[in-house]
């Protein structure tokens, strides 16, 4: 099979993406996916995207981690095809799409920004003072650090995401530092891809949702990753839940080019 495929990123977080709205790639498996996602003898990205056609939508976004399978909301995933939507000729003030989390919306910025709204929240579970559990689209555990670019991100993510309670369904681990008050850096390791990525939008997410600095009302979190920065915009209420979510960031278009896979 040959494919025609697009490489996006955001904030580091990168994504082979296929237009499928004609089928194209409806036979699609998770091997061949997988050997897509490979860095060394595929594409290489930390997942896949189609981009299919749905009714009542603009389009439909089906996400694959770079394991090969089908996984749930990806944020960044979600910004990039946006953009991919855009260069291939979908134009609107305000997208809307539908993703496996239910639908969204999105809108594109006169500098090229990409703003997708997330999923409300209705609640935070919280394991102890610095420990949260919260799904933002996609499962997140989130954990408060200090010195998170010197942290074991790798290892001590790894042994979060494969215990006991959470081994069979899997979840992703963000290790946070509060820079002030309204600025955090988040690391995260993915399932899916079993390892850190520079950046997770749905864990920035999570993480900007853990750290509210107005109890009532709007906030504004600048994230820090090592992909780079995104900013998280949301209305907190007074019983704890959050809506009008807003991830906000950078995505672009790598390269082009066609591949012929067995």
């Amino acid at each position: 099979m040959k494919l025609n495929f697009f490489k996006y990123q955001g904030t580091g977080n990168d994504f082979v993406i296929l237009d499928n709205r004609n089928h194209e790639y409806d036979a699609l498996t998770n091997e061949q996916v997988k050997f897509l996602c490979d860095r060394r003898f595929g594409i290489g990205a930390d997942g896949l995207m189609l981009l299919n056609s749905a009714a009542d939508y603009d389009f439909e976004m089906k996400y694959y981690n770079s394991d090969g399978n089908t996984s749930t909301m990806c944020g960044n995933g979600g910004r990039c095809l946006v953009k991919f939507a855009f260069h291939r000729g979908i134009t609107r003030t305000i997208y809307r799409f539908i993703a496996a989390d239910g639908s969204h919306e999105a809108e594109i910025d006169m500098d090229g920004t990409v703003s997708l709204k997330m999923k409300d929240v209705s609640t935070i579970e919280e394991l102890n003072h610095k420990d949260f559990l919260l799904d933002t689209g996609s499962p997140h555990y989130v954990k408060m650090v200090s010195d998170v670019m010197d942290y074991d991100v790798y290892q001590k993510g790894h042994d979060i995401r494969f215990s006991n309670k959470f081994a069979k369904q899997g979840v992703n681990v963000n290790f946070v530092e509060q820079k002030n008050d309204d600025e955090i850096i988040v690391r995260t390791y993915e399932r899916g891809v079993e390892d850190e990525t520079l950046s997770c939008g749905t864990g920035v997410t999570a993480s900007a949702l853990v750290n509210f600095h107005n109890e009532i009302g709007f906030n504004e979190v600048i994230v820090t990753t090592k992909g780079g920065k995104l900013s998280v915009e949301y209305d907190r209420h007074r019983e704890g839940s959050y809506s009008d979510i807003w991830l906000c960031g950078p995505a672009d278009m790598v390269f082009a080019g066609c591949i012929e896979i067995n």
